[in-house]
């Protein structure tokens, strides 16, 4: 006989009631404290659903990769994200997903690689460009710049659109600030209704906002939309792009109708756009607390680049140390902070039974700072990442995009565009911290509190 599955450790009642300040106050930091106190799985006493976090390495890979049939998406989380990205890549299950990963992949095959790459290059050009009108000590908000950058990346990569300037200036539809703001504006009111226990149907003074932001990301898109229609197919032997692709899929299902290609349009601008420029922004306040680590890294790019070059693909291989840094920042920040499934049946996750109908919650902000599989964790460490040590790191113990079926299809993209970006802006420029603190935001992803302004210094 086997041994019978425990019941997991966790806070009683009364330790959550007074917790709740801090789970709306800093939630990353409420469920490190959990795992600290009560080990690597724990049930909260939460009736429906029954709820645990699930934080050991080889739990992670239970729920999310080995024995990932046993769950769905089917969680408030993901519910949230549908109110903005419908029922995309991100938020579907089932054959839906299935069909959908199906028709997007082609958008992401080597040849995209390359074509990231050179769009990166001249983003990162005119970035560099606006900032070369900023006198040397001046101070420069680094988040909104990144967003802006990766804005530029993602609109001409995926959608062959120039999202950061059409349609005039003023902050409205077609404009990068407009486009932007709709979006953070979109994503914050659904996590703050996700946090009141209000139904649904109960309306809150956000929901006009809501509706405000939609319009201006529903317009933007649908004239992106427009336009490639009106142009018609590409010219015979030009690499189609993600939009492209969707236009133009069709299986036994016929082809994507128009709802279905504005969701996955969007889950490509949020999961595209937002999380690279969130890792660019937690990458620069790292280093800029860093001086060591920021001299670690200008000694490759002065080696690999010249003080006027910026790097396309064929530099990739190089710059191993600014892919260090990359990783190293998406492992202490990673921008999807937490990852929510549903039991469909009865489960065991390191010993502990796991009833179906349970949320399990896994937080890679707690995984990445996993005592058992990172030395010294709050660190900043780049070097863990180098090639010679990049093979100790310990499977399920980094998920920066996710683990098993649901690895993020736009890995690959990311990566590229991520390190090409810090290694453009940080031959020319360092940044340093002004503020003794930095406040971080747990929304859909990890936003620094108020921006994240830094004095800008140029580099010879």
């Amino acid at each position: 006989m086997g041994t019978r599955p425990r019941t997991a450790p966790g806070p009683e009642g009364l330790d959550m009631l007074r917790a709740v300040p801090r789970t709306r106050a800093d939630a990353p930091g409420f469920l490190l404290e959990v795992q600290r106190r009560w080990g690597d799985v724990v049930q909260f006493p939460v009736p429906r659903p029954t709820t645990f976090l699930v934080s050991h390495p080889d739990g992670v890979r239970r729920v999310l990769q080995d024995g990932h049939k046993a769950y769905d998406k089917a969680t408030v989380q993901y519910r949230t994200l549908s109110a903005v990205s419908g029922r995309g890549l991100l938020t579907s299950d089932g054959e839906l997903w299935r069909r959908q990963r199906r028709l997007a992949q082609p958008a992401f095959h080597d040849r995209t690689l390359v074509a990231v790459a050179e769009r990166t290059g001249a983003a990162a050009r005119r970035q560099l460009e606006r900032w070369a009108g900023v006198r040397d000590g001046a101070v420069v908000d680094v988040d909104a710049a990144m967003m802006h950058t990766t804005l530029d990346v993602v609109g001409g990569t995926f959608f062959g659109a120039d999202l950061t300037g059409a349609g005039g200036a003023g902050g409205g539809a077609g404009t990068a600030q407009g486009l932007v703001d709709a979006v953070l504006a979109a994503l914050e009111v659904v996590v703050a209704r996700a946090r009141t226990p209000l139904p649904a149907r109960v309306p809150l003074p956000g929901d006009r906002r809501l509706a405000r932001a939609l319009a201006t990301i529903d317009g933007t898109l649908a004239g992106v939309v427009a336009a490639r229609r009106a142009r018609g197919p590409r010219p015979a032997g030009a690499d189609p792009d993600l939009l492209d692709l969707l236009l133009a899929a069709t299986d036994g299902d016929g082809p994507m109708d128009d709802r279905q290609l504005r969701d996955e349009l969007v889950t490509a601008l949020v999961a595209g756009h937002e999380t690279v420029a969130s890792a660019l922004t937690w990458t620069w306040h790292l280093l800029s607390r860093d001086p060591a680590a920021a001299r670690w890294l200008h000694e490759e790019l002065d080696a690999v680049l010249g003080p006027d070059e910026v790097p396309g693909h064929e530099h990739v291989p190089a710059l191993v140390r600014t892919r260090a840094v990359l990783d190293e920042a998406l492992r202490l920040f990673p921008p999807a902070w937490v990852v929510t499934r549903r039991a469909l049946q009865d489960d065991v996750v390191g010993g502990y039974a796991v009833p179906a109908g349970s949320l399990v919650i896994v937080s890679p902000w707690v995984v990445h700072r996993h005592p058992g599989a990172w030395a010294d964790p709050e660190r900043f460490d780049p070097a863990r990442f180098l090639p010679e040590r990049r093979g100790t790191v310990v499977r399920g113990a980094y998920l920066p995009f996710g683990a098993g079926p649901r690895l993020c299809i736009g890995r690959g993209a990311a990566l590229v565009e991520g390190t090409l970006l810090l290694a453009a802006l940080a031959r020319r420029v360092g940044l340093e911290a002004v503020r003794a603190r930095v406040g971080v935001d747990a929304l859909v992803t990890l936003r620094p509190r108020d921006g994240l302004p830094l004095r800008l210094r140029r580099r010879a």
